[in-house]
C-alpha cells in the first residue's frame, strides 16, 4: 500500500513484481522427434509445470526447438538442468538466462507451443549478438539446418537424405 511513510505506492511498479528466473534456449531436435513427441512433452510440461510455477512458450518447427520458461528461480535452474541432459534435442544455445524483479511475460501459459513461422529471425539476431564460440558455432548450425530447404518441409532433413542415399544405386 505504502513504499516509505505517506507515499502510495504503485499497484503497478516492479515492488509488486516476483523475483523470476528466466531461462531462453533454442535447439537442434533429435531425429526421432516428431510432432506427436511435441504434443507429449507440452501434455507434461502442462501437468507439471503448474505445481512449480513455471510459465514459458514453446516454438518448434523444421526440427529446432526455441524456448521461453519463467518462474521461481529454483525451479528454472532445476528446469534448464534437466533440459540440457534431454536426449530429444542436441546444439543446445543458452539464449538468456537471468534472476530479476519483473511480471511475468507469459502468466496463463502453463507452456504453450507456438508455430515456428518468425524463428530464423529469431535465430539470426541471437547469432549476430552472441559471444560464446560454442553457441556460436550451434546457432550456425541450426540455421544452416534452417537454410537446407523449405520450413515445412524440413524436420527431419538429414533422415530423408539418408534414405535417399541409401535408395541410390551402388549404395
Amino acid at each position: 500500500m505504502f513504499d516509505e511513510f505517506g507515499f502510495p505506492r504503485d499497484a503497478d511498479s516492479d515492488y509488486a513484481a516476483p523475483i523470476l528466473g528466466t531461462f531462453v534456449y533454442c535447439s537442434l531436435a533429435a531425429e526421432d522427434v516428431d510432432d506427436a513427441e511435441v504434443d507429449r512433452i507440452i501434455e507434461w510440461s502442462q501437468r507439471s509445470n503448474v505445481a512449480r510455477e513455471i510459465t514459458g512458450v514453446l516454438v518448434f518447427g523444421s526440427g529446432v526447438f526455441f524456448q521461453w520458461i519463467e518462474g521461481p528461480p529454483a525451479q528454472v535452474e532445476k528446469l534448464a538442468a534437466s533440459l540440457h541432459g534431454d536426449p530429444r534435442h542436441h546444439d543446445i544455445v543458452t539464449l538468456d538466462q537471468s534472476v530479476e524483479k519483473r511480471a511475468r511475460l507469459y502468466p496463463n501459459w502453463e507452456m504453450e507451443l507456438v508455430g515456428a513461422d518468425d524463428i530464423r529471425a529469431v535465430l539470426q539476431e541471437a547469432l549476430e549478438s552472441a559471444e560464446d564460440e560454442n553457441n556460436i558455432a550451434a546457432l550456425k548450425r541450426i540455421l544452416e539446418h534452417l537454410d537446407s530447404g523449405p520450413l515445412d518441409t524440413l524436420h527431419h532433413s538429414a533422415t530423408k537424405r539418408k534414405d535417399t542415399e541409401a535408395s541410390k544405386p551402388g549404395a
